[in-house]
């Protein structure tokens, strides 16, 4: 039994690191360019109001400057734009050099002197995703940073009137926080750039502080969206490689069709179309670009400052971060094509496909293409270049006089920008009144590139693939043939809709004539979010895709679909496959905090079994046993699930509400709405379904890091023996009362004083104590047993049968070297290494709060705002009593039978309300502890 318990716990801990596996390290290679800087960065102090600075003396703002840029602005004399970049948890002010750096030398090239200041503000790098306390604070340093950074330009003529602000991560989070702020004039910023920020939710609500946080800015932003419409705010996702906050979180939570604000992945950007982690968002030298492309473009010719006209703002962002077509909406550009000149450079084409390569010599050339006999037989027209130039390309003929167009209409807006070339895919029931289409191939510089174009029939170049089940592990395979010869090919992937699929595509192609082609460009496209993936391959070749998404598909949307910039005259097989190890890591992905909630519970389970055990035999189980059978779904899921149901009925919600009852505890949605001014979108069905699985995983941690406590304090025990004098008595390591109320008593000062989660950690190593010295007290009376002449210990137990001796419940009046006195050490032994597993779960999770004190000890000693405080008190006076406690004790309370039923019904509230408010899996761990220290007493 035992042997099937290790093995499995030892496949669920293998489920656990595959996955874990697939989240870390399962995805592309970070194909990002790092930015240089070509001279050495400074950060010049801004000075700030003497009452800014002695508010906030952690803080700090800075002025971005490189070589001669540097000597200028050193008087601080700035004629610039002004851009402020915000780090986000744990982030430097440093981070804003690469932003800064291509800056400067974009403007180098730039005339007139256009140039941008780059400031950055120093949080002090502080853990802000764990510990919300500070968000608030940071949030009112940056309203000071930007009235200081406005009042540098007083002495324009026309200084700016508001800041550009960059947000990464978290900082990207307080930037908008910015208008929740009661006195602050949303004049001031027009504009947020976001990075990695986890707009929808917190990764990790470890506190209560950074809930309220979120709940206040997500009201504002949605219940003002009238008065805030003004304000821009882009927010970009790193993608797969951003294990740290998944894409799906960087969706702006806005009111539906507001069109100033933008949700996007970094690989669908145009020109970037890479996938980076949670720090190379900053530095990715692809996307940096598309950034200050775009902020050149949003100056105002005028002014020399940023635009505040919102459609010219949108107008500029939808250019560089979701389509990039040739020209921006809004500019004009001559469409007549005056070549009369040259009749020679008309070419009309009547075949159905145009492959043209360009010679080296430079030329004029036009080719025409007449809509009347296609109609008919054909529903689009799609045409791509290698030149990547953007610049007018395709044209509707409006004017045509003998075999050339003497009048147009560009038709180049539509133009997309792929990795290897750009597309323009025309619909022909746009285009009725027009006769016929022109694809410009002039080379007039000499540069070569191809020119491919054709008619297409949609309906019969799109098919149709169900995906495999997810339940089918790889072992069933979706495939379909494309054998027809266009450029465009479309894949419906059908049931290809939720989060939790991960599936493996792979596209093989096949030519007959081995020619110089373009390379073909896959191409996942996700109608209902910006994220697409685009993958570049050669001809032949086979190539794998990653098929997963960052969000799930809305009722209303319409499903995934693989489209295949194909070669002409090739040969196309596209097989799917589900991948586990990534279905796996996706459920980690969107589902991995209810892990440590499970691992609770599992724990808990355990000790409420430890108790019932207890109760019946006063004897106490072995811990791996406990923790073994700490996995019941049977008893915590089920009711969960009837919970769930049962508030789908309107009269039970109206006891819930009658009861003041929280709302049923969710994860944060996985589709892209977010809408909902509540902050948590109604309950998803998946992850209820997959609670089981979960349910395990924490389980398989609870059962692992339980062996690897035991591990650690049997070395511990062993390294600090020499310094102990051995001892045979279960009473080793406890605490007189009298010293035990004036040891609760200083922590529950300290604790007040200086931080909360010190206290706690201190009385946490009290008890650790407590459980080395048993450690070391039962390694020594085995060793003297072992020493003792058999019939001495007989005659010292008053027994002579070993299995009398296992089966008796009490030893009461035993001396100490006995086997009794053995048997006792270990009861107590093993019952405090399941309360020592318990109690590192409060540790862990008011650890940031912890970390937070210990880096600002410089400039405070007390923690402000404290949010351990509330339950340090209780944890301490609990740690410390049940230092003393053992299974005689509790064997002989009066309220050990109601604690023992406690566990079961706390663990069903715990998984209800604990997956997205972290923090209250300690109250529910108080609730059991409370009563259990009780039984110390009574």
């Amino acid at each position: 039994m035992k042997l099937a318990t290790v093995a499995f716990y030892g496949f669920a801990l293998g489920l656990l690191a595959v996955g874990l596996r697939e989240l870390l390290t399962g995805f592309e290679e970070n194909r990002c360019s790092m930015t240089y800087m070509f001279e050495y960065p400074e950060y010049r102090r801004v000075a700030l109001p003497r009452r800014v600075a002695r508010l906030y003396p952690a803080y700090g703002l800075y002025l971005y400057g490189e070589g001669l840029y540097a000597q200028e602005t050193r008087a601080l004399k700035l004629t610039g734009a002004p851009v402020l970049f915000l780090p986000g948890n744990a982030g430097s002010h440093k981070q804003a050099r690469s932003l800064g750096s291509v800056a400067l030398r974009k403007a180098e090239n730039v005339e007139g002197g256009l140039h941008f200041n780059v400031f950055t503000v120093d949080f002090n790098e502080e853990l802000v995703a764990l510990y919300g306390g500070s968000l608030l604070r940071q949030t009112h340093f940056l309203h000071e940073s930007i009235k200081a950074i406005l009042r540098l330009y007083k002495h324009l003529k026309s200084p700016p009137q508001s800041v550009v602000l960059v947000g990464h991560s978290m900082g990207g989070v307080v930037a908008r926080a910015l208008f929740t702020l009661p006195r602050f004039n949303t004049n001031l910023v027009s504009l947020i750039i976001t990075q990695a920020s986890p707009h929808l939710a917190p990764v990790l609500a470890l506190d209560p502080y950074l809930l309220d946080f979120y709940s206040a800015v997500r009201q504002k932003w949605v219940n003002q969206a009238k008065k805030l419409r003004n304000v821009t705010v882009l927010s970009v996702g790193g993608g797969y490689r951003d294990y740290q906050v998944r894409s799906g979180l960087t969706s702006l939570p806005c009111t539906p069709g507001d069109p100033n604000k933008l949700s996007l992945v970094a690989t669908a950007v145009p020109r970037t179309w890479v996938s980076t982690d949670h720090l190379s968002i900053v530095w990715c030298k692809e996307l940096v670009l598309a950034t200050v492309r775009a902020f050149f473009d949003l100056i105002d010719p005028e002014t020399r400052q940023f635009t505040v006209n919102p459609e010219k703002k949108m107008a500029v962002l939808n250019h560089h971060f979701i389509r990039h077509p040739v020209r921006m909406l809004g500019e004009t550009e001559d469409t007549s094509i005056s070549i009369l000149d040259f009749p020679e450079a008309w070419s009309e084409v009547n075949t159905l496909r145009l492959a043209y390569s360009t010679p080296k010599e430079g030329q004029v050339k036009y080719f025409l293409f007449a809509l009347s006999s296609r109609r008919k037989a054909y529903s689009h027209f799609y045409c791509r270049s290698n030149n990547l130039e953007m610049t007018s390309w395709v044209y509707s003929c409006v004017h045509k006089n003998g075999s050339s167009c003497v009048q147009a209409v560009d038709l180049s807006m539509g133009t997309e920008l792929l990795p290897p070339y750009k597309i323009l895919i025309l619909s022909l029931s746009d285009l009725s009144s027009v006769t016929h289409l022109v694809v410009s191939a002039s080379n007039l510089n000499g540069k070569q590139f191809t020119v491919e174009c054709e008619w297409q029939r949609q309906e019969s170049q799109t098919l149709s693939v169900p995906v495999p089940h997810v339940l089918s592990s790889g072992l069933t395979v979706s495939d379909v043939s494309v054998n027809s010869s266009g450029l465009l090919h479309t894949i419906k992937l059908q049931h290809f809709d939720q989060v939790y699929q991960a599936f493996r595509i792979s596209v093989t192609s096949q030519c007959k004539v081995t020619n110089e082609r373009l390379p073909n460009v896959y191409r996942i496209h996700v109608p209902w979010f910006r994220e697409d993936s685009l993958t570049t391959a050669s001809v032949p070749s086979v190539t794998e895709i990653s098929g997963m998404l960052h969000t799930s598909r809305p009722d209303n949307a319409s499903g995934v679909l693989l489209q295949l910039h194909t070669a002409p005259n090739c040969q196309y097989k596209v097989s799917v496959r589900t991948s586990l190890p990534r279905v796996l890591g996706q459920i980690l992905r969107f589902c991995g905090p209810m892990v440590p909630v499970y691992t609770a519970v599992t724990l808990l389970q355990a000790c409420g079994g430890q108790l019932s055990t207890i109760l019946k035999s006063k004897r106490a189980a072995d811990m791996s046993q406990v923790v073994a059978k700490g996995l019941q779904p049977h008893k915590v899921n089920l009711p969960v699930y009837i919970l769930h149901i049962l508030l789908g009925c309107s009269w039970f919600q109206e006891v819930w509400s009658f009861l003041y009852l929280p709302a049923m505890d969710a994860l944060p949605p996985t589709h892209p709405d977010g809408g909902s001014p509540e902050g948590v979108a109604s309950v998803e069905e998946w992850p209820l379904l997959l609670s089981p699985l979960l349910y395990i995983l924490g389980a398989a941690v609870a059962y692992w890091g339980s062996a690897l406590l035991r591990l650690i304090m049997r070395l511990i025990s062993l390294i600090i023996a020499p310094l102990h004098r051995p001892s045979v008595s279960r009473d080793c390591g406890t605490l007189r009362l009298r010293t035990q109320l004036l040891v609760a008593l200083s922590l529950t000062v300290m604790g007040g004083v200086f931080c909360g989660a010190l206290a706690v950690f201190a009385a946490f190593l009290l008890h650790l104590y407590r459980l080395l010295r048993l450690q070391m007290t039962e390694r020594s009376l085995s060793h003297m047993l072992n020493l003792a002449p058999r019939k001495h210990r007989e005659a010292d137990n008053g027994t002579v049968d070993a299995e009398s001796l296992s089966k008796s419940k009490e030893c009461n009046g035993a001396p100490l070297l006995s086997e009794c006195a053995l048997q006792e050490v270990r009861d107590d032994l093993q019952l405090h290494l399941c309360l020592s597993a318990l109690f590192t779960l409060p540790v862990m999770l008011i650890a940031p709060s912890l970390l937070h004190w210990t880096r600002n000890l410089r400039y405070s000693t007390q923690l402000d705002p404290d949010p351990c405080w509330p339950c340090s008190v209780p944890l301490i006076i609990v740690y410390i009593l049940l230092i003393n406690c053992n299974t005689v004790i509790l064997s002989n309370s009066k309220l050990l039978p109601l604690t023992a039923c406690l566990p079961l019904p706390l663990s069903i509230a715990m998984v209800t309300f604990s997956p997205l408010h972290l923090y209250r899996v300690t109250y529910f761990l108080l609730a059991t502890l409370v009563p259990l220290a009780l039984c110390c007493l009574l």
